[in-house]
């Protein structure tokens, strides 16, 4: 069960990340965190902007909606998602997972 806090209309939760992967996709759980598969390699911030990317387009919001709240350069990130509650956030995840 992946651990998640909602709070002020957000879900946050921790993902870790896996870069330069033959794709990007979400994977599965990993010690109740989220892990992703992402085909971007970790430099100028271009495995966090495909992390979003496939945030954005998994849950149904705007990339916009999307920020890595800490992290920024480590392969565990905090991630808050706005206008996101957390009976979907869970329901899109048992359907990825």
């Amino acid at each position: 069960m992946i651990q998640f806090n909602e709070r002020d209309g957000a879900v946050i939760f921790t993902v870790r990340v896996v870069p330069r992967a033959s794709d990007s996709k979400i994977v599965g759980e990993y010690d109740g965190v989220l892990k992703v598969r992402l085909a971007a390699p970790p430099v100028d911030g271009a495995a966090n902007a495909e992390l979003i990317k496939l945030l954005a387009k998994s849950f149904g919001v705007a990339k916009s909606a999307i920020e890595i709240v800490s992290g920024q350069t480590a392969k565990t990130k905090q991630v808050r998602i706005l206008g996101l509650n957390g009976e979907n956030f869970t329901s899109v995840l048992q359907a990825k997972i």
